[in-house]
């Protein structure tokens, strides 16, 4: 099982931040990670770089907002091409995850863990990073 990847990072994109989470399937485990902040879906690199070389993913996993009838949407877009500069930038391979609803499930999951609702001071998009990466891992039966 050499090609199998057993670090997983994941991105929820967003124009203001990214959430992140990483994963191993070895283990069975993963975790929200801090937020990067965003310019008009633009990361500080230098930041992406970073993360990357602490976890050393052998696959990236972007969340991929497609619109609820399945079609592409414009953020859906411009997460698509988020991919396509990590895989560039880093040479890693990239892959888009249906994540419709994601945030959402992500903030009930953490209002049911006694959330304020105060997603600007405290914001969701790690923990739906970590179920993009979830969903990743249940489609392949990990």
């Amino acid at each position: 099982m050499p090609d199998t990847p057993k670090t997983i990072l994941a991105f929820d994109f967003g124009l203001r931040q990214i959430g992140v989470a990483v994963g191993n399937i070895v283990l069975g485990t993963s975790q929200p990670l801090p937020i990067l902040l965003a310019k008009d879906g633009q990361p500080q690199w230098e930041q992406v770089a970073a993360i990357l070389e602490e976890w050393q993913p052998d696959t990236v996993l972007v969340g991929d907002p497609l619109n609820m009838d399945g079609t592409v949407s414009e953020l859906s877009q411009r997460a698509r091409k988020f991919g396509n500069r990590v895989s560039g930038r880093f040479g890693l391979p990239v892959s888009m995850v249906d994540e419709r609803l994601s945030s959402f499930e992500a903030k009930q999951q953490l209002q049911e863990h006694g959330h304020a609702g105060n997603y600007k001071d405290q914001p969701a998009d790690s923990v739906a990073a970590e179920l993009i990466l979830q969903t990743w891992l249940s489609e392949r039966g990990a």
